[in-house]
């Protein structure tokens, strides 16, 4: 029997690391264009989102788990702001920008309302 993690099962982890894994590929081609810094920002941005999302499954009070969430939901933001950045100067589709700033608002209001349902 294989043993997994709780937040495997959490649908804002799963969007996370679809998001992540095209976050991820945008930052290939940016690298392959010798753009190394915002390939490193974007990587970073993405990963973070699930790597805090993961690291709250682990809190053992509320408190610190929304405050993991809220690590999370911040990242969606500055993803959103190096994908305005790279689309501005057109390393990526006006397209692939919004397809992606749907994914992230997504995440973030779904982030936003586990929150909410801490009541804290």
């Amino acid at each position: 029997m294989t043993r997994g993690f709780r937040f495997e099962n959490l649908e804002i982890w799963q969007i996370s690391i679809e998001v992540g894994d095209t976050l991820f590929d945008i930052a290939d081609n940016l690298e392959a264009r010798k753009l190394y810094r915002f390939a490193e920002q974007l990587r970073g941005a993405g990963l973070s989102i699930s790597n805090n999302i993961a690291e709250r499954t682990g809190s053992l009070s509320k408190k610190e788990f929304c405050q993991f969430l809220n690590y999370a939901r911040r990242s969606c933001y500055e993803c959103a702001n190096i994908l305005i950045v790279i689309q501005r100067r057109s390393y990526i589709r006006v397209e692939t920008k919004q397809a992606l700033f749907d994914r992230l608002d997504e995440l973030s209001r779904k982030i936003t309302n586990l929150q909410k349902s801490l009541n804290l």
